[in-house]
């Protein structure tokens, strides 16, 4: 069994894998139109979108011939959840200093 918070961390790592999300966040790409956005070759490109795709961050479609690549938003949930706890605790952190230095002002 594979963990989608692990397997969307692993997605997020790199870079490149970075910006191919940001691109697809504008638009549907093949992998053709991704490659022509970096200098690396197809086949390079093709095992960031495998990576993408297992991370549940994007999905493929095929369309005749060619595969198309979209940016699955909903595939970022399970990073968001893991980041929520320490937003709580940086909240709560913050909550203490703000009563901590309102005390002292007093």
């Amino acid at each position: 069994m594979t963990d989608p918070t692990q397997n969307a961390f692993r997605a997020l790592a790199d870079p490149t894998r970075r910006d191919i999300l940001r691109m697809l966040s504008g638009q549907d790409m093949t992998i053709a139109q991704v490659s022509d956005r970096f200098d690396m070759t197809r086949a390079a490109v093709k095992k960031h979108l495998t990576v993408l795709s297992d991370g549940g961050l994007i999905t493929v479609e095929a369309r005749g011939r060619e595969r198309i690549n979209t940016l699955n938003p909903a595939g970022l949930a399970p990073v968001l959840s893991w980041l929520e706890v320490f937003d709580r605790f940086w909240d709560d952190r913050l909550s203490d200093l703000k009563t901590a230095i309102e005390k002292d002002l007093q």
